[in-house]
């Protein structure tokens, strides 16, 4: 090779290193602005929440807990919705995948679980007078797709811990109460001063940022606070907890079933024990299907008397091994019995 050809190709082995270095990034790779190390955050958070347009609190006669007596208790009439769900095959449900001891993914199987799972299990039982898991499909969605789904016929009904409001018996029906929960605050405990007493109220948040997911009444309770707290909103509860634990929110406030869970995985946080307000949960029907409330109220009377609810409550698992059972909503708050269902529609 002459001594021509070798600059030649020198100068141009420079040139493509050059070239290859600037497509990777290597080249002009930007540094990060000067204080902003905060972890990312998770897709979809609004910081700080986008709320609906204020509007004063709803009033509802009868009261949000009452709903319709059952009518033919847990028969099945030619032509109605449970006929019409048998006939299609299978119970389609609307729940949680992401909150621990409610609707989460068994970490040994992979199935769905959870109180409200089960919950949802009973019904479809009684429709179709057996246990086998072809007869209900889960649809695993987020807080703010839950009455979209309804309203829409995307699924048969919601079971996803889900407060009882004036403002949503306006879009969709509710069934009787079938258990109570309070809105608490979830904070990390202070390695400095790990006694020390718990936030409990969100008056002592004023300025700080508070997690709670789209959609939820515990968004909307958090930005009415006085104390102006930073309403933080995410599309799962599960985000609310990462951002917890990386410090990117100082609190998450929501139902005290939901984040006792959290505290369950995670010892370093600490839960608040004066309740907000309370939060009646009901499961969310179609207003065109009055009918099905009423079977499911029927459903709900039956596994409240036969002791199917207590046991739930305790053992929320029981399609699992018993040697991989975690905790239960009966170990975190104690024996329980179900809410009385209230009627009057």
């Amino acid at each position: 090779m002459t001594r021509a050809r070798r600059r030649v190709l020198a100068a141009t082995t420079a040139v493509l290193t050059a070239l290859a270095l600037a497509a990777c990034g290597m080249a002009t790779t930007p540094e990060l602005p000067a204080g902003d190390a905060r972890p990312p955050m998770p897709v979809g958070v609004q910081d700080p929440a986008v709320l609906p347009e204020a509007k004063p609190a709803a009033e509802c006669t009868p009261a949000a807990r009452q709903s319709f007596a059952p009518a033919n208790g847990t028969a099945i009439p030619d032509g109605s919705s449970m006929a019409k769900i048998k006939a299609n095959g299978k119970l389609v449900v609307g729940v949680d995948q992401n909150t621990y001891l409610f609707g989460y993914r068994d970490p040994a199987t992979g199935n769905l679980t959870g109180f409200d799972v089960e919950i949802a299990r009973q019904i479809a039982k009684a429709i179709f007078k057996s246990d086998d898991p072809k007869y209900i499909q889960f649809k695993t969605i987020t807080s703010k797709q839950r009455i979209d789904f309804v309203k829409n016929g995307d699924v048969d009904m919601v079971v996803r811990t889900m407060t009882m409001t004036c403002d949503r018996w306006n879009d969709v029906y509710f069934s009787s109460e079938y258990l109570t929960a309070e809105q608490l605050i979830l904070t990390k405990r202070d390695p400095a001063d790990p006694g020390k007493k718990p936030i409990q109220k969100l008056s002592e948040l004023g300025g700080k940022r508070v997690c709670a997911t789209i959609g939820s009444t515990s968004i909307n309770q958090i930005a009415a606070e006085p104390s102006k707290p930073v309403a933080v909103a995410a599309l799962e509860w599960t985000d609310c907890l990462v951002m917890l634990q990386q410090g990117t929110v100082d609190a998450i406030s929501t139902d005290n079933t939901i984040l006792a869970g959290f505290q369950a995985q995670d010892p370093n946080l600490v839960l608040s024990d004066e309740p907000i307000k309370q939060e009646p949960y009901g499961i969310a029907i179609n207003k065109e299907r009055k009918d099905l409330v009423q079977f499911v109220n029927a459903v709900l009377e039956q596994i409240r008397a036969d002791g199917t609810w207590a046991a739930i409550y305790a053992d929320p698992s029981s399609p699992f091994d018993e040697k991989k059972k975690g905790p239960s909503l009966a170990t975190i708050f104690g024996a329980a019995g179900p809410p009385a269902p209230q009627y009057g529609r």
